[in-house]
Formats: C-alpha cells, structure tokens, sequence
C-alpha cells in the first residue's frame, strides 16, 4: 500500500468515527473558548507595547512572546477545527505546513513559561545586577533563538518528507497534527518521543531547579508564613499553569503510542485526539490572560489605565 493510500484511507477512517460519535460537536466549545481568548489576548499584547516601561521589562516580554504564541497556535486550531468540520479537502502539503507551524507554536509558548520562571529566578537571585543580566536587547535575542529552536525540528521533518515524496500531493479529508506528524516521521515515531521528552525534561528539570533555589532562597524572609501568602498563592496559580501547558503534550505522546498500535480501538484514538485537540490544549490559553492580568500589578493598571482612556474618549464622542 503507497504511503497517498494509507493516507487517505486513515482519514476518511477518522472522518466516519467522528461522524459515528458526533464528534463534530467539539467545535462549539473550541470556537468559545477560542474567541474568549483571541479578545483577551490582544488587549494584554497592546497594553504592553503601548507602555514604554512595560517595553523595559523582560517579564513582560516573555509574556507578550506567550500571548503571541498564544494567538498563533489558536488560530491554527481552530482553522483546522472548521476545517475538519466543514470536510474541506486540502493538500497533504500544506497540512504538513499547518502542522509545522502549530508544533511550532506549542513549544514556544512551552519554552517561553519555562524562560518566566528562569526570568523570576534571576530577578530574586541576583537583584541587583538582574537588569545588566537580562536587558531588553538581549531578552530579544533570546527570543528570537525560543522561535528558531522551536521551528527546527518540525519544519526539518516536513522538508524531508517533501524531498522523499517528490511530487506527490494528494488531498485529505481531515487534517490532524498526529496523523501528520506519524507520516512524516515515518514507520518509527521514536524520533518524536525523543523530542517531545528531551523538551519537556530540560524544561521540567529547570522549573523544578528554579522553584526549590527560589524557596530556598526566600524562605528566611517570611513571604511563606501565611497560608494565603501571595508567594504561595503565586506558586498555586503558575503550578496549575505550567501543569495545564505541559499537560496536552503528555496526552499527544500518548496519541502518537496508540497509533501506531494496531491493537487499539480506533473509537479511542478519535476520542483522545478530539478532546485534546477541542479542550486539553485550550485550556492553558485561556486561563493565561486573565492570571497575567491579575498577577502582573504593572499590566492590570496599565490595563484598567487603557479601559479608562476608551470609555473617555468614548463619552467625548457620544
């Protein structure tokens, strides 16, 4: 069987399961959870920019570099979510781009948390020379490497499978990061597992590292003693976070075991993929603005400063 066949016999497979079980009905709360974060999401990026001190700062930086990533991986999932729905035959080419480029935005958002907790370490650790450390120059620097590194890897696969397929560009009725990324791996997906989880390890190992030097740190000035104390409130909220970041990449590894064992129930490969792909990968997105506009004192006045500003200038017009 050619690689064209399996392909399409794969995805009209996952078309009639999804039809089976009205699968399509994800759409709803993808859209809402969605659009609820495309309209938070923009607020918070011009609340940044348009504030020069806020500009100054590499947190807030690394969190512009989130929301961006953010709003690049949202609207990729839910093209692909409508597009999936609708049944619109689109060519095997440009689903592997669409998949690169998710890919791409998924680990640089992974990356980028990862880099607010090294961020806050270093702020703590050595305050005085924090900013000759991190300046906004080099914090661009850094993150234009985030993008680079995060794009590497999946945008070399599909270069490979377009020089090994030549020609060939059939169409598909569904376009699925996890059937793309199995094609274009190959008969072996051992090479995804080894990426996913080198990330996700050096990630974790530097979160965790950052968390137990930062307690270790301050744990002598009292900031831990109340039980609603804002460190451990903080703590509470970036945990569940960064819990709910990694999360669905978990579940996409587990994606990628199941399907490539033939003894698995497709009806459970569809489900999984769905849910992840509708709810588990949004949820992080969305919770994001609104803990950032809560935490950051700086980026809520700035915020409640821009809200001011329009009713004003709305009251002047009316």
């Amino acid at each position: 069987m050619t690689s064209s066949t399996k392909i399409s016999n794969i995805t009209q497979d996952w078309v009639e399961n999804l039809l089976k079980w009205n699968l399509d009905y994800f759409f709803i709360p993808t859209t809402v959870i969605t659009l609820a974060t495309l309209l938070a999401n923009p607020v918070l990026l011009t609340c940044i920019f348009l504030s020069r001190a806020l500009r100054q700062e590499t947190r807030y930086l690394l969190v512009a570099n989130t929301l961006t990533a953010d709003i690049l991986f949202l609207i990729l999932n839910l093209a692909t979510v409508i597009c999936n729905t609708a049944r619109a035959q689109i060519t095997w080419l440009f689903c592997e781009l669409v998949t690169a480029v998710t890919v791409t935005a998924y680990c640089c958002a992974i990356l980028t948390v990862t880099l607010m907790v090294v961020d806050t370490y270093a702020a703590v650790r050595w305050p005085l020379r924090y900013h000759d450390i991190l300046p906004p120059a080099r914090t661009y620097r850094i993150l234009v490497g985030v993008w680079l590194l995060a794009a590497l890897y999946p945008f070399t696969l599909v270069i490979l499978m377009e020089v090994k397929r030549g020609d060939q560009h059939e169409r598909v009725a569904v376009c699925l990061v996890l059937i793309s990324l199995s094609f274009m791996q190959g008969s072996s997906t051992v090479g995804i597992h080894i990426y996913f989880f080198v990330a996700a390890l050096i990630c974790a190992l530097l979160i965790f590292y950052c968390y137990i030097r930062l307690y270790m740190v301050t744990r002598t000035q009292g900031i831990w003693q109340s039980r609603f104390s804002r460190a451990r409130v903080t703590l509470l909220a970036h945990g569940v976070l960064l819990l709910l970041y990694f999360a669905p990449g978990f579940v996409f590894t587990l994606e990628l075991y199941l399907f490539q064992r033939e003894d698995i129930s497709q009806d459970v490969r569809v489900w999984i993929s769905t849910v992840n792909m509708c709810v588990f990968v949004l949820l992080p997105r969305a919770f994001a603005p609104y803990l950032y506009g809560l935490r950051y004192r700086e980026l809520s006045d700035s915020l409640m400063q821009l809200l001011h500003q329009h009713r004003r200038l709305s009251h002047i017009t009316v």
